[in-house]
């Protein structure tokens, strides 16, 4: 029988090493993990997690993700913010949250894994709705972030409103749709964002239900054409969990784009 491939979202994961605050809300936080293998330090990896910016989705099911960077020699945060269903969640909360909480970590990690994290801005990887609020993040703070690694993001805000992708995700988000709130989108909407500056690989897989890839087409398509620094990745045979399962076979592309990201700092 094949394997469920959301089974990720709850397969367990080691503890991680440390859990650092960079607000005063339980939900402004992010847990550490140490680099698994001793060498120089390295540039902090932000790992967004997503779930249709849902309260009921956590950073709890990227552990294994996270595990994996780890295990490869990265230091890792798992960024956790508010999210629509909570106080405080929704807009401006949430993408406020990740802002305030990528141009926090950097520091917090370097005091809270000495010797293991590299000076300079974090590379950020965000899957779904998290490839969202990371592209938000290196669009309004690009000096805060040194690279991003977009998988299966939701590129076009206004889009995924038309399609009501997760029975009103963006809807709950914004507070309405473009029609309502079109400062919100204006603000909030990675295709009213570009050219981003930092350097970004978007992957995604063709078979994804979830989020479809012609929005990564078209979003990377635009910011090449603004002069951007961007390339997308397409994934056959990979649905939207798969990007990331460090079991799947997709892993190997994913470890390999971060690495380029890295190499470019």
């Amino acid at each position: 029988m094949p394997t469920d491939p959301r089974a990720v979202l709850t397969r367990p994961a080691p503890d991680p090493d440390v859990t650092v605050a960079y607000g005063e809300h339980p939900d402004q936080i992010a847990d550490l993990r140490r680099p698994a293998s001793a060498g120089p330090p390295r540039p902090l990896v932000v790992v967004v997690h997503g779930g249709f910016w849902r309260a009921e989705y956590d950073r709890r099911h990227t552990g294994p993700l996270a595990a994996a960077l780890a295990a490869l020699g990265h230091p890792v945060a798992q960024l956790e913010y508010r999210r629509t269903g909570q106080p405080g969640g929704g807009w401006p909360g949430t993408p406020t949250d990740v802002l305030a909480g990528v141009s926090a970590l950097p520091r917090l990690a370097a005091a809270a894994l000495p010797g293991q994290v590299a000076p300079g801005p974090p590379l950020l990887v965000g899957h779904s709705a998290g490839g969202h609020l990371a592209l938000y993040t290196a669009a309004h703070a690009p000096d805060a972030v040194g690279g991003v690694l977009a998988l299966a993001p939701v590129t076009d805000l206004a889009e995924a409103y038309r399609l009501d992708l997760d029975s009103g995700a963006v809807a709950a988000l914004l507070g309405g749709g473009p029609a309502d709130v079109p400062e919100r989108y204006a603000a909030a909407d990675p295709r009213s964002l570009t050219p981003l500056r930092p350097r970004t690989v978007v992957m995604h897989g063709t078979l994804d239900q979830q989020v479809p890839v012609g929005m990564s087409r078209a979003y990377v398509a635009a910011g090449q054409a603004a002069g951007a620094d961007i390339r997308l990745v397409e994934l056959p045979e990979c649905e939207h969990f798969g990007l990331i399962d460090p079991e799947s076979a997709a892993w190997p592309q994913i470890t390999t784009a971060l690495r380029s990201l890295h190499e470019d700092q």
